[in-house]
């Protein structure tokens, strides 16, 4: 059966921007002049280890925390309590009540976001049966698998068809089919116009899913820009050549270094364009090539390259 939603609200201009945020407690500087922005229709993966700062800087977006010097905007101006009502929040640790039932907790929020009574328990229900949760609809909170209680909490950011979607760790406890449902909503949601930042310790996940990546570390950015970008700028000129003869003449070319090799196959650094294209031309004299590829390199790579 086809869920039919109730119609979006969601709008365009939720431009995020993070201008100069710092924050320190003490001593201890856990921002320092982090800048970055999530745009409208765009998955915005924010990645860092334990204690880089992602959880400080959301809270700062959202309110929770103060900011000691920066400044966070929503479609070119100043952030405000009437902005922050068009936020949708997910933290790390679930805060739903136990005791409710899931169609009833979800429902009540969106009543709190000012939707009517039937309006928001129709919202409620075709949201959490898009989450795969709609058997589970009457049982409470606290009978719900680890993974479904993560749904429920994903759910209750997304009741009030947020414009600015802010989800700390939305993967975490999620099985690789939960993955997946819960990845298509979220597109579903950017398609829609959302900006939509999302901190996941998952890279492979990250990866699969966002169109922007922003990587923090030690409180600083160390990284941001489109997938594409991040790619380019940190690739080695690395190819792969698949051919049906024996590639170890590729080892004694000047401005090669083979990296792997394994008979037909090898995988080399080239100095420049032109040597990779002279490889090629090379394998070709030797016999048929079956593939000739650039390498790009994994988040994973990029993360390690750049946190260093």
């Amino acid at each position: 059966m086809t869920t039919v939603l109730p119609e979006s609200r969601i709008g365009t201009s939720g431009l995020l921007e993070l201008q100069g945020l710092t924050k320190s407690y003490g001593s201890r500087r856990v921002l320092d002049d982090v800048s970055f922005h999530v745009a409208p229709g765009r998955l915005t993966g924010f990645v860092g280890g334990n204690g880089a700062g992602k959880t400080t800087t959301m809270r700062i977006v959202l309110g929770v925390l103060g900011a000691d010097a920066g400044t966070v905007r929503l479609g070119g101006h100043d952030v405000g309590a009437a902005d922050r009502r068009r936020f949708g929040y997910m933290p790390e640790e679930r805060g739903l009540y136990p005791k409710m039932k899931v169609l009833e907790q979800v429902a009540y929020l969106a009543r709190l976001h000012g939707f009517a009574k039937a309006d928001a328990t129709a919202r409620a229900e075709a949201l959490l049966a898009e989450l795969g949760l709609g058997e589970r609809l009457h049982d409470t909170i606290e009978s719900l698998s680890l993974g479904n209680q993560q749904r429920a909490q994903i759910a209750a950011a997304l009741v009030h068809d947020p414009e600015v979607l802010i989800l700390d760790e939305p993967f975490s406890g999620l099985d690789p089919l939960a993955v997946d449902v819960v990845a298509g909503v979220l597109q579903s949601r950017a398609a829609q116009g959302a900006s939509i930042l999302f901190s996941s310790h998952q890279l492979d996940v990250v990866e699969r899913l966002c169109d922007d990546l922003v990587i923090i570390a030690g409180g600083t950015i160390r990284a941001a820009g489109s997938r594409e970008e991040l790619r380019a700028q940190h690739s080695a000129p690395r190819y792969e050549l698949v051919s049906d003869a024996d590639a170890g003449w590729i080892r004694s070319e000047p401005g090669i270094t083979v990296v792997d090799f394994e008979r037909g196959t090898a995988v080399f650094d080239a100095d420049t364009p032109a040597d990779a294209q002279r490889v090629l031309r090379t394998a070709l004299d030797h016999g048929a090539v079956h593939a000739f590829t650039p390498q790009h390199p994994s988040l994973a790579q990029i993360f390690k390259e750049v946190i260093q």
